[in-house]
């Protein structure tokens, strides 16, 4: 008789066993119903966290998991930053907002990096370990803990998992179990996230080094492509952008003048009105911007970053430039940075002008929408905080803004201010109008 009808024997004889015994038949039964379960959620945890490569969504969707399938009531992934000998995480279930930070001396967790053990204490408050700071800070209550080190492909720890609160007792040795599967995974998930945002760093230096290359040419026009990829990020992100559309508008935004190089820099730097041909042979940069891009390699991901770049003098009625490309023909970033770009002309100083008054910009991007520029997308940048909005206009001077002032403005957007400023029941002297003027006028 083969082994594997030796198995089938053996197994069917234990079933015949247990349901002599329907006590222990069940409990059987509930066990593998119990493991079926993990074991769907364990395959649920790979498939969501392998999706991800951005390193903050991947620990948000690491500690949403965790917290489900445990059954828990927060989580929390602290990475191990060596060379400080710290652990820190950016998200935390309940802290959400500010980055943790703490040495490796304190807590549970720090034990846990430190010794590589796995914790499961029932009794938070009876452990010496545990540091009791956050709770008094925050006013929550650690009843119990489960807290496993996450170990890279060499077996170092390079961080660890915390579970608070189990929600129905304490936290089991299934618990445990479970939490060491998905911590190998996350470990591995983690480290390419952090790969990848080394390397997404990498490229974002470079291209803004060259960017600011580029604006170096003419000193008025310093930060000019930095504050076009601010203004068109903020579009975007209100206009619900994901992660990965908004670093490719980005790239698009700050490589968006890079065929200014082909101008030649007495027209570019002219400080009188341009003359008709010297005008067309500024515009002939969007031309030298898609041909200058196109000879880059860029990756699959950023494979558009040509088109949107040397779109951006584009309008909706198709009386732009280059291709007078009309509406949806216009890649829907080239006409996001058509707005950024129109905003950042008016309100910079230039050659032949100064940082024209709020209520003619406005009036001119109102003026604009649906002919020249989307509509939809207007709407999206007036819905801009007034506080980001400052930050921006003002980047080259941050240090002389103050940070009770951007707090009282991020209560106010754009729309805000536009709408104040077109009706005339409205006072204009209200103190976040002021608040704005004198940022915007530089009175300060």
């Amino acid at each position: 008789m083969s082994d594997s009808s030796n198995f089938i024997n053996t197994d069917f004889a234990k079933i015949k066993k247990l349901e002599e015994k329907p006590h222990e038949y069940e409990q059987e039964l509930q066990r593998t119903r119990n493991l079926q379960e993990r074991l769907r959620a364990l395959v649920t945890v790979i498939r969501n966290i392998t999706e991800e490569l951005y390193l903050e969504p991947l620990l948000w969707r690491i500690m949403d998991e965790v917290k489900r399938i445990l059954k828990a009531d927060r989580c929390t992934v602290f990475l191990l930053d060596e060379e400080k000998k710290e652990l820190w995480s950016k998200v935390a279930h309940g802290i959400e907002g500010y980055e943790i930070r703490f040495p490796l001396s304190k807590g549970i967790a720090g034990y846990v990096a430190k010794t590589g053990e796995v914790l499961n204490i029932s009794n938070c408050y009876q452990d010496p370990r545990f540091n009791p700071e956050i709770d008094r800070k925050t006013g929550y209550r650690t009843r119990n803990i489960l807290c496993v080190p996450m170990r890279n492909k060499l077996g170092e720890v390079v961080g660890v998992f915390q579970v608070l609160n189990k929600l129905d007792g304490a936290f089991t040795d299934d618990d445990v179990e479970m939490l060491l599967l998905i911590s190998t995974i996350a470990a591995s998930q983690i480290e390419n996230a952090q790969l990848y945002e080394e390397q997404r760093k990498t490229f974002n230096s470079l291209i803004e080094t060259l960017a600011s290359t580029i604006d170096a040419r003419d000193p008025l026009t310093a930060g000019h492509s930095r504050r076009i990829m601010l203004y068109a990020d903020e579009i975007a992100k209100l206009a619900n952008f994901s992660i990965e559309e908004r670093e490719i508008l980005r790239t698009a935004a700050l490589l968006h003048d890079i065929g200014k190089i082909g101008v030649r820099e007495s027209i570019l730097t002219k400080k009188s009105k341009l003359t008709p041909s010297e005008y067309e042979h500024i515009k002939s940069h969007v031309v030298y911007t898609r041909a200058i891009l196109k000879k880059i390699h860029f990756s699959w991901k950023f494979r558009q970053v040509p088109q949107i770049a040397s779109s951006h003098h584009e309008k909706m009625n198709g009386s732009g430039y280059p291709e007078g490309l009309k509406g949806d023909a216009i890649p829907v970033g080239g006409r996001i940075l058509a707005i950024a770009d129109l905003f950042d002309a008016l309100t910079s100083k230039r050659h032949y002008a100064d940082r024209m008054k709020f209520e003619k910009v406005v009036q001119i991007l109102e003026q604009g929408a649906d002919l020249e520029y989307d509509a939809e997308l207007i709407e999206a940048f007036k819905r801009i905080p007034l506080d980001r909005l400052v930050l921006i206009l003002e980047d080259e001077n941050s240090q002389h803004l103050s940070q009770d002032d951007l707090h009282f403005l991020s209560h106010y957007t754009l729309n805000d201010l536009v709408q104040t400023l077109q009706n005339s029941n409205f006072p204009k002297d209200q103190l976040f109008v002021q608040t704005f003027m004198k940022y915007y006028f530089r009175q300060y």
